[in-house]
């Protein structure tokens, strides 16, 4: 039933493995997988993972730093696997416990190593429990509660209940005709006491603009209203007020730019009357730079965004974090008023020389999991980091001077650490390089939800490129949205007038390539390509229409696009205002690029770029779920409005601003 198990340290050294009859394949592809995708990147809040035609479920045991895997066909059910594995980490504990504390892993492994007879007694047993619990079967008439009601007692609840709703119904109609009539009739009960004896100007009402009336005074005046309304006579308007005369409205003021000078130039610049494609490079527009427009050089690699600096904060945490050492087996200091305030200001104090359970972990998870939710971080994703947060730590032996709120805190940075680091290393300069070297352009596709900010931000990489001595074709695929066109043409005849093309023998180092609106956008992008390589361009930027993801035909468009295209970079530009919608997002593009693609390996999101990053302060969650929901990284971030606003992920940086309070 089972094809393999293994036990393994976390460093890597196998001490026991056990592979079921008629297995052939190794099952180090599958456990090699599993650490690659989850172990190391900090996903193992789920103790179950696919890989292929297998489930494997893990177990990690943080004391000994072990893991204890599983191996089974996806297609069968065991339902005793979960108990199976908690009871050979048990028992390999009991039985190696004093060995792998004095000799360590490495050692106990070149020793004498039998561990065979008793996993297959364990697993004998498994079967056999689950066997003998069998399927459960559905309980008899007689043991159910309605055997136990007679019918009469059936008819009589119907029945009471009935008589009870028709005579509330009747009731409340009765009651409604008489309010119609007289609306402002008082029920007829009995008066009693002192309010009996009570005159008759005590009665009067000062609302409804009944000043002075008595409510016997009320209920003929509404009298005569009825009888004049069912006779037809007209009811006799209350007078008003005059309304005071309004003001005429003043009329808009004609706005007075600090520039100077107006527009009269047509927006439309496309020839969407044609099929010919306009590759606009100068094109005999304005090519003078604004006047504002003072950049700085960005050759080389991106500055990595960055965040003032804490140290004030983190020494205030280190002082009050002192002030709750206690020693080992000692009563827990009560800490200050007004200490160690913010995400951990309720947590608990110091546990010296015991291992972590989850109940000593519970409090500052909760804590941590609604600080990392008003940070932007989805909730989903929340509680799967704190979730694996507490199965790495579970287990572990801490330190005699170490809080559990200090070392949980450790452990969730050192996770959104290892989440927010690239799986693979993503350097654009290089592969342009290397394409360039093969005589053929290095072509990037953008895509993302609607007005994200995937033109702009395509314009602030085009810069980038060209201040490392790129040439760039740009090429206009969003044929929906009015004035895509014109958005482009204008970064490029800026783009142009920052670097003229007297400087590069000549030729724009921008140019665009365009056909209207309303074409296909996989063709268009196609032909840019091929112009491209016919031009000896260095990079084409592919910018794409926005798109909601639930929009079928549209995400099928751009799945069309990619497959047909097959770019060297797919990314997927998303707001750092994002919270919960992110994951939707990611999810849905990534699957409809697979559902929809043309190839037995469909292209997926290879990357990230994180916009509008300067207008979040320190809610930098949205990078958290991001990353965690695709595996890809943040390649670019932008953080402004001109073109040097653009930057690289500095992973601790973002984090320390996650964490702070």
């Amino acid at each position: 039933m089972l094809d393999f198990f293994t036990i393994f340290s976390k460093g890597g050294i196998v001490l026991w493995c056990f592979q079921g009859t008629g297995v052939t394949e190794s099952f180090t592809g599958p456990v090699n997988a599993l650490i690659r995708s989850v172990i190391l990147q900090e996903r193992s809040g789920n103790n179950s993972y696919t890989h292929d035609a297998l489930s494997l479920k893990y177990k990690l045991d943080n004391e000994f730093e072990l893991v204890f895997v599983v191996g089974f066909q996806k297609i069968l059910t065991l339902t005793y696997v979960d108990k199976f594995i908690d009871d050979v980490q048990l028992h390999f504990r009991d039985r190696y416990k004093n060995e792998l504390e004095q000799k360590g892993a490495l050692t106990l492994l070149n020793s004498h190593f039998a561990f065979e007879d008793d996993f297959k007694m364990l697993l004998r047993e498994a079967e056999e429990s689950s066997k003998a619990r069998g399927p459960t079967s559905m309980r008899s008439f007689n043991a159910s509660l309605k055997s136990q009601k007679t019918v009469k007692s059936m008819i009589e609840t119907k029945g009471g209940d009935k008589g009870k709703e028709q005579g509330g119904k009747k009731n409340k109609n009765a009651k409604k005709e008489v309010s119609d009539i007289f609306p402002l009739a008082p029920t007829a009960e009995p008066v009693k006491g002192e309010q009996a004896k009570a005159p008759a100007s005590a009665q009067k009402t000062v609302e409804n603009g009944n000043q002075g009336l008595t409510q016997e005074e009320i209920i003929q005046k509404k009298r005569e209203e009825f009888i004049r309304k069912r006779m037809g006579a007209p009811a006799e308007k209350p007078s008003k007020s005059p309304k005071p005369a309004k003001e005429k409205p003043k009329g808009k003021e004609k706005r007075v730019w600090t520039l100077g000078g107006s527009s009269t130039k047509e927006l439309d610049y496309s020839q969407s009357n044609g099929n010919e494609a306009h590759v606009a490079g100068d094109q005999g527009l304005d090519a003078q730079a604004d006047p504002g427009m003072q950049l700085s050089s960005m050759k080389g690699d991106l500055l990595a965004v960055d965040y003032e600096s804490s140290e004030g904060d983190e020494e205030m945490e280190e002082e009050d974090e002192v002030e709750r050492v206690v020693v080992a087996d000692t009563s827990k200091k009560i800490p200050k008023k007004g200490a160690f305030g913010g995400m951990f200001g309720m947590l608990k104090g110091l546990v010296g020389s015991k291992s972590l359970s989850q109940e000593d972990m519970e409090p500052v998870l909760d804590k941590m999991r609604d600080h990392l939710i008003a940070k932007n971080v989805a909730a989903e994703i929340a509680s799967q980091l704190c979730d694996s947060v507490a199965k790495k730590l579970e287990g572990k032996v801490m330190g005699t001077f170490t809080t559990v709120a200090s070392t949980v805190k450790g452990a969730l940075q050192d996770s959104l650490v290892q989440i927010l680091q690239p799986k693979r290393r993503v350097d654009i300069l290089r592969d342009v390089l290397e394409a360039r070297s093969q005589r053929r352009p290095f072509v990037i596709t953008f895509c993302g939800v609607n007005g994200v900010g995937k033109s702009t931000n395509l314009a602030k990489i085009s810069f980038w490129l060209i201040e490392n001595g790129f040439t760039v074709l740009i090429a206009a695929c969003d044929t929906f949205r009015a004035g895509a066109v014109e958005q482009l043409r204008t970064h490029q005849r800026r783009l142009n007038s920052l670097h003229p093309p007297q400087d590069h023998g000549g030729r724009p180092v921008v140019q665009l390539y365009e056909k209207g609106y309303g074409k296909d956008a996989a063709g268009i992008a196609m032909e840019a390509i091929a112009y491209a390589r016919n031009q000896a361009f260095d990079v084409v930027l592919v910018d794409t229409a926005g798109r909601m993801q639930d929009n079928t035909p549209l995400m099928t468009a751009l799945a069309k696009l990619i497959a047909v295209n097959m770019p060297d970079l797919v990314l997927f530009v998303g707001e750092a205002l994002v919270g919960n919608e992110a994951v939707d997002q990611l999810v849905k593009f990534n699957q409809a690029l697979a559902d929809h693609s043309m190839s037995d390996k469909p292209r997926l999101i290879d990357g990230i770029v994180l916009t509008k990053f300067d207008t979040i302060d320190d809610k930098v969650g949205a990078a958290i779920s991001m990353t965690y929901i695709t595996g890809q990284p943040i390649v670019f971030v932008g953080t402004g409005q001109t073109y040097n606003d653009l930057r690289s992920l500095n992973a601790r940086a973002v984090v320390g601003a996650l964490m702070k309070a």
